[in-house]
């Protein structure tokens, strides 16, 4: 797989930033956003005013052990809400000019909610306490509508996009991927999602715990490659998290950014970084996030956070936010005064 990322291109904007009349650096981690954003494109003319973020929305059979507040039916709800433009995320996008994509890759219901995008592979996922959560089969045509998505998206010229999610139980299911891909402690990745007790805490650490001891048979595995991701998303993960990957897949196939929301959604750019080495250069990450395993994560892609806010509300919220933060950055970068448009003397870099 070819992923779009120019580094000619990277440096060339990174170069243009120099020439800007305001000290080197100064706009810290946006001017190398802008750069990356550019390289993705493959264009120094950088366009971000089409955007779009893209929830994926499914069900997770773990929610059967007890690890949530509150059950299935909420998937739904929210996943309706966002198909009339309702829900928190969609809100937040309008302010924002973002549009908001809701796509039901395994809702627990007939059909989708209306409003919604229906690539439903199955009802949920089954209860990875008890069998594997998916098959492999099942895992890529989760990932493969995540790609159709993104492919979409960009005939109809997006520019970046956002990965969101919505379904109960998915911090169980992200959790458990984390440390498994990462060989972390569980109790180092597990926090309390959508506000789970400490009772309910523990009992999700245990749930987690007893399935990787089931389903990681060999600890010498390498955990980084393609095969072991494969088995980790099929055992333990969510098609929404496998859609997820798809997108992250996509947008570095068809040339464009993705911006990573919170842990969900980055867990699911770890997953596609693993299945597709190198597709991290055209993500983005948009906050540090509440969940404690977010740190381990973002390390591992070697992506640094921007909004460091303790949020944790999810659908893409964040990564909403961070859109625009880029709006203010690019007005400075197209718009702002040229060292060579004043008396000022250029800044030099300087090595010692």
């Amino acid at each position: 797989m070819k992923i779009s990322f120019d580094k000619d291109i990277y440096n060339e904007i990174r170069a243009s930033w120099d020439r800007v009349a305001k000290p080197l650096d100064s706009l810290g981690c946006f001017e190398d956003l802008t750069a990356r954003i550019g390289a993705v494109q493959g264009s120094t003319s950088i366009d971000i005013s089409k955007r779009a973020v893209i929830m994926m929305c499914a069900d997770n059979g773990v929610v059967e052990e007890g690890i949530s507040q509150s059950g299935q039916d909420v998937t739904a709800a929210v996943a309706s809400w966002m198909g009339r433009g309702e829900s928190s995320v969609c809100k937040m996008a309008k302010t924002c000019g973002v549009n908001t994509i809701a796509v039901d890759v395994g809702i627990n219901m007939e059909g989708s909610p209306a409003g919604v995008i229906n690539k439903k592979v199955m009802p949920g996922t089954r209860n990875f306490a008890k069998e594997p959560a998916m098959t492999e089969d099942e895992c890529m045509q989760a990932i493969n509508a995540g790609i159709d998505i993104a492919e979409e998206c960009g005939r109809k010229g997006y520019g970046i996009l956002a990965a969101g999610e919505m379904g109960i139980g998915n911090t169980t299911t992200s959790s458990a991927l984390a440390a498994a891909l990462l060989g972390l402690d569980i109790d180092l990745v597990t926090g309390r999602g959508a506000g789970l007790g400490n009772a309910g805490l523990e009992r999700k650490k245990h749930v987690i715990t007893d399935a990787l001891d089931r389903y990681i048979t060999d600890e010498d595995t390498d955990r980084t490659s393609p095969e072991f991701t494969m088995q980790m998303l099929s055992a333990v993960g969510g098609l929404d998290i496998a859609g997820m990957a798809g997108v992250f897949i996509g947008g570095a196939i068809h040339h464009i950014p993705v911006v990573i929301d919170g842990f969900i959604s980055a867990v699911a750019a770890l997953v596609a970084e693993r299945l597709a080495p190198g597709c991290r250069q055209c993500m983005l990450a948009s906050h540090a996030g509440k969940e404690p395993g977010m740190k381990y994560l973002l390390d591992a892609l070697e992506l640094k956070p921007v909004i460091h806010a303790g949020l944790a509300l999810g659908e893409g919220t964040g990564a909403v936010m961070l859109m625009p933060l880029l709006d203010a950055a690019m007005s400075l970068f197209s718009e702002g005064l040229a060292f060579d448009e004043t008396e000022v003397e250029q800044y030099e870099h300087f090595t010692d």
